[in-house]
C-alpha cells in the first residue's frame, strides 16, 4: 500500500504540471516521474496513474464540477484538482476500495494543500462515489 501512496504522490505533481501547461507537457510530466528516486515498481504505477488520470479528467471534471456545490472547477486549488482528478479516476476504474481512494485523496490533500482542503476533498469525492453507484461505468 505504501507503493500506491508514493505512486499517487508523484502523479499528483505530474497532474498539476499537465493541469498548468496542457496536453504538451505530458512528456514533462514523465520525465519528472522517471528523475525521482522511486523504485522502478513506483515510477511505473505513478506513469500509468498519471496517464490514466489526465486520460479521463474531462469526466472527473464533469463529476467534481456536479457535485462540488458553490464551486467552479476553475477556482479550486491546483493541487485539490489534481487530488480529485486522480481519485475520480481510481473510483470510476476501481483502482481501489472507495474507501481506500477516498482516505488517500484526504491524506494527500493534508499533505500538499491547505488546511480546508481535507474536508472539501472528502465531501467531493464521496459525492462522486455515491454518483457512480447509482450510475456505474462513471456515466455522471
Amino acid at each position: 500500500m505504501k507503493h500506491r501512496h508514493r505512486a499517487r504522490r508523484l502523479a499528483i505533481q505530474g497532474l498539476c504540471c499537465l493541469d498548468a501547461q496542457g496536453d504538451s507537457a505530458m512528456e514533462l510530466a514523465c520525465e519528472f516521474i522517471r528523475g525521482s528516486r522511486e523504485d522502478p515498481e513506483i515510477l511505473d504505477l505513478a506513469q500509468q496513474m498519471l496517464a490514466g488520470a489526465w486520460a479521463h479528467h474531462p469526466q472527473a471534471d464533469a463529476q467534481i464540477s456536479q457535485r462540488s456545490e458553490h464551486w467552479d472547477l476553475r477556482r479550486m486549488g491546483l493541487v485539490d484538482r489534481g487530488i480529485l482528478r486522480l481519485a475520480a479516476w481510481e473510483l470510476a476504474t476501481r483502482q481501489a476500495p472507495t474507501a481506500v481512494v477516498i482516505s488517500e485523496a484526504v491524506r494527500l490533500a493534508k499533505e500538499f494543500s491547505t488546511a480546508d482542503s481535507p474536508r472539501f476533498v472528502n465531501g467531493v469525492l464521496d459525492a462522486v462515489a455515491h454518483g457512480l453507484e447509482d450510475h456505474p461505468m462513471g456515466t455522471t
